[in-house]
């Protein structure tokens, strides 16, 4: 999908809800510095100082929307950064810019970082000639979930689950609170309907054979070394052809290919989401008529 259309998924109510948090938290009382700047009019440029794939737009959108600033963007959403380069422009009043300067700097660097390592997972599935889908987790930054999940999505990656009402997952702690996993199937599916499926973590060969006969939809199989995964997959499969089956733990950028294979649907990474590096940007200010430049001047 066009990474630009993508902003589409954010309701703006939820979207404005976050802006007004991470303002709170970043300012609940006085801002100090606004003294020093005033309130006339200023503009500053957005520079990218590392590689990577441009992620959250409308983030940065709102937060300064909600300061009464505007963004002029010179790069779409998904753009390949190739560093130094001026992805924005920025104006508005000077201490309302410089007071979102920092929570809009941190949002764009994380949700481009993990972008960028959502596009690389892909790249390293695509190189290995696995046409399945590479996901993110549910091991996301509380109060930061929409971010990332839309970060996952911009890099080409699925989101995977959203909260705990968007899948019924099955997981060990489950099984064992059950009493075995057909009893954790049958529960499961006793409460669901006919729009949620059911996914069961699975360790070996034998729970996997468990849960696809009790009905589970897709089966995790979760830390598998990978010459255990595929006979496992192969094994499942030849029986259940229509179940999904989904491989995660221990999975990373460099040993993706490893995971891939004619039985596996979905590799997941926790690690996109909780190790992925930011991207480095800075937001300049410069005076109205001159040529913006990335870097203070030294003297």
């Amino acid at each position: 999908m066009d990474p630009e259309g993508l902003g589409l998924l954010l309701p703006p109510t939820t979207l404005a809800a976050l802006v007004d948090s991470w303002l709170r938290e970043d300012c609940p009382g006085l801002d100090f510095a606004a003294l020093v700047t005033g309130a006339g009019p200023s503009q500053a440029a957005l520079w990218a100082k590392s590689p990577g794939v441009l992620a959250g737009r409308p983030f940065f959108d709102a937060i300064f929307a909600r300061l009464d600033c505007q963004v002029s963007w010179l790069l779409p959403e998904g753009s390949a950064l190739v560093p130094v380069v001026k992805v924005a422009e920025v104006r508005g009043p000077a201490h309302r810019l410089l007071l979102g300067e920092r929570l809009a700097l941190n949002t764009l660097a994380r949700c481009s970082g993990i972008a960028s390592a959502a596009a690389s997972a892909v790249e390293a599935a695509r190189g290995a000639g696995w046409a399945g889908r590479v996901a993110g987790t549910r091991k996301t930054t509380p109060g930061f979930r929409l971010v990332e999940k839309y970060g996952l999505l911009v890099g080409g990656a699925a989101a995977h689950r959203y909260d705990l009402g968007g899948l019924v997952m099955v997981k060990d702690n489950h099984v064992a609170a059950a009493g075995g996993v057909a009893k954790a199937v049958h529960a499961a599916r006793q409460v669901t309907d006919f729009t949620l499926k059911i996914e069961v973590e699975c360790s070996c060969l034998q729970e996997a054979m468990q849960a696809a006969e009790a009905g589970a939809d897709l089966l995790l199989l979760d830390n598998f070394k990978p010459e255990e995964l595929h006979p496992t997959a192969a094994a499942v499969k030849a029986q259940f052809p229509s179940v999904t089956v989904e491989a995660s733990g221990g999975v990373t950028l460099s040993n993706l290919p490893q995971f891939c294979g004619p039985h596996i649907d979905v590799i997941s990474l926790g690690m996109l989401t909780q190790a992925a590096p930011a991207l480095d940007f800075s937001l300049k200010v410069f005076a109205e008529g001159t040529t913006p430049v990335p870097y203070a001047c030294q003297s």
